[in-house]
C-alpha cells in the first residue's frame, strides 16, 4: 500500500493535472466540445500507452539506442517547445497552429503532443523506469501499473471537465489563455531542455 502511494503522488506531482489544464484548453480551444472530450481521453490513452512501453521496455530500448535519459529530456523539451511558439504566435491563417487542420488531424494533437510528451514526457518516464527497477514480483508490478492508472485517471478528469472553465472565461479569455500558456509551457521546455543539458555536463565531467 505504501508504494501504491508513492507512486501515485510522484506521478501526479509529475503529470499535474491543474497545471496541464490551461494548456490543454488553449491547444484545443478550436475543437467542438465532443472532439475535446474525444482528445482528452485519447491523450490519456496515449499517455498510458506510452508509459507502460518504457515500463516494460524502456530501459532496455534506451541502451540499445545508447539514447541517454538526459537525451530523452533534451529532445522532450524541444517538442513542447514548438508547441509552445505555436500558442504565441500561431501558424496558418487561424489564431493558434491548429486552425486549419481537419477534425481529424486536429483530434491527433491529442497523442502529441498532449498525451506525449505533455503527458507521458520525460519525467514520467524515468520515474515509471526507476519504479519498475525497484519492483519485486508480479504483485508490486500491478501495484506500481495501478498507481500510474489512478493519477492517470485524475488527469483525464481535469482535462475531461476543462470545458467548464472554458465556459467560464469565453473565447477571448481562451484566447488569453492560449499565450498565457504558451508562456508556461515555453518555461517548461526551457527547464527540460537545461536539466538535460546539465545531466550531460555532469556526467561528461564524472567520466573525465
Amino acid at each position: 500500500m505504501r508504494l501504491f502511494g508513492e507512486v501515485v503522488v510522484t506521478m501526479l506531482v509529475i503529470l499535474d493535472p491543474p497545471g496541464n489544464t490551461p494548456i490543454f484548453l488553449a491547444v484545443t480551444r478550436r475543437l467542438s466540445n465532443k472532439e475535446r472530450h474525444r482528445a482528452a481521453y485519447l491523450a490519456t490513452a496515449t499517455a498510458f500507452l506510452v508509459i507502460s512501453i518504457f515500463a516494460l521496455f524502456g530501459q532496455t530500448v534506451l541502451d540499445y539506442l545508447k539514447v541517454s535519459v538526459p537525451a530523452l529530456q533534451v529532445s522532450g523539451g524541444l517538442l513542447l517547445l514548438l508547441v509552445a511558439l505555436q500558442l504565441l504566435y500561431g501558424r496558418g491563417t487561424g489564431e493558434d497552429g491548429f486552425a486549419e487542420a481537419t477534425p481529424e488531424q486536429r483530434t491527433s494533437i491529442a497523442m502529441v503532443p498532449l498525451g506525449t510528451p505533455l503527458l507521458a514526457g520525460p519525467g514520467s518516464i524515468v520515474a515509471t523506469i526507476v519504479f519498475f527497477s525497484r519492483t519485486e514480483g508480479a504483485g508490486e508490478w500491478l501495484t506500481v501499473l495501478a498507481g500510474i492508472a489512478v493519477a492517470l485517471l485524475v488527469s483525464l478528469v481535469a482535462l475531461r471537465f476543462s470545458g467548464f472553465l472554458q465556459r467560464v472565461l469565453r473565447p477571448t479569455g481562451i484566447l488569453l489563455l492560449a499565450r498565457v500558456a504558451g508562456m508556461i509551457l515555453a518555461a517548461v521546455a526551457v527547464q527540460s531542455i537545461a536539466n538535460g543539458v546539465t545531466e550531460f555536463v555532469t556526467k561528461a565531467i564524472e567520466a573525465n
